[in-house]
């Protein structure tokens, strides 16, 4: 198949794009969100193509991923097909609801031509997507391979923007827990932390290649997911991945994420920092947690389920 889809979310399109289609990536001069074209930090195949936006209406596809609600109007613009009538679609749901918990309705609640495709349960749950056909295709990533040292005697968190998503990304959890235990912060934006915590500047690592990431973060004692309201994240997936044990909150998806033997999920920052601590004193307990963190993220999020579940997906909508 011929997938038209537009790079949004990096780490979950390199795992979608390692399917066997052919993948569409809209382009322009500026790489504006709306033609950001292929990653640059992340390893995509030479089936994920660029196709400068003046150029899709003259792209056959046959089917376009959705996953913003203004690809709707984008796709209608640059291809002269509407989706879910003249095109097949697909509309993945990567968020929570932004509205009120559990009564927010979906932008697509009253159209049954695009299936909703959520990324966890809590989110199909959660949001009221009335009459439009839902599924749920849980995360995938590749396999980065056992990476773990936890020579670091630090504790790792990947938050992208952290000041402009404040309480949704649990920022202020996230620096209670730094101001009790060694912390270090990966992600996008992560620079402008050190104007609330100045003690955090030197550990502030911002927008590593993914490669280098893996690398960095294996090497710190545990990983921190901090998130009050956001979709199961797919740094937490890797950390898991890596052999890393985790610390997270207990919200969204996260508590059937990370059961017991894989870390601490705790409403209670003390209670992560306890744990924290326990870790940072502990390396071999630290270690166990971490082998069953990546055994748990293998056999629930490997990518072989996660492009088999898509396979059946799209070739169902494109029937």
């Amino acid at each position: 198949m011929r997938v038209l889809v537009w790079h949004v979310h990096g780490s979950w399109m390199t795992s979608f794009v390692q399917g066997p289609d052919d993948f569409v990536v809209p382009v322009d001069d500026a790489r504006s969100p709306d033609g950001l074209g292929r990653a640059r930090t992340w390893e995509w195949p030479a089936s994920a193509r660029e196709v400068p936006l003046a150029r899709l209406r003259d792209e056959p596809v046959d089917v376009v991923v959705l996953q913003r609600p203004r690809d709707l109007e984008l796709v209608t613009r640059w291809t002269g097909r509407r989706p879910g009538v003249d095109l097949p679609a697909v509309y993945v749901e990567h968020n929570t609801p932004a509205g009120p918990a559990a009564a927010t309705p979906h932008l697509l609640a009253d159209r049954s031509d695009v299936v909703v495709a959520h990324v966890s349960d809590f989110n199909a749950l959660m949001w009221d997507c009335g009459r439009a056909p839902t599924t749920v295709i849980d995360h995938g990533i590749p396999d980065p391979g056992y990476r773990y040292t936890g020579q670091r005697e630090r504790i790792a968190a990947v938050v992208n923007e952290p000041v402009r998503r404040w309480r949704v990304a649990g920022t202020d959890v996230l620096l209670e827990v730094a101001a009790r235990v060694p912390v270090e912060v990966y992600g996008m934006g992560v620079a402008a932390l050190a104007e609330h915590a100045p003690g955090l500047a030197p550990h502030l690592h911002t927008d590593l290649p993914q490669a280098r990431l893996h690398h960095d973060l294996a090497d710190a004692r545990a990983y921190l997911h901090p998130y009050r309201w956001t979709s199961l994240g797919l740094s937490l997936i890797e950390a898991m991945t890596l052999g890393m044990p985790v610390l997270a909150v207990s919200a969204t998806a996260v508590p059937e994420a990370v059961p017991p033997e894989v870390g601490v999920v705790s409403a209670r920052p003390a209670r992560l920092v306890e744990a924290a601590r326990r870790w940072l004193h502990d390396a071999d307990d630290a270690r166990a947690h971490g082998l069953a963190a990546r055994q748990h993220a293998l056999q629930h999020f490997g990518l072989d389920r996660f492009l088999s579940d898509w396979q059946s997906l799209l070739k169902e909508v494109t029937r």
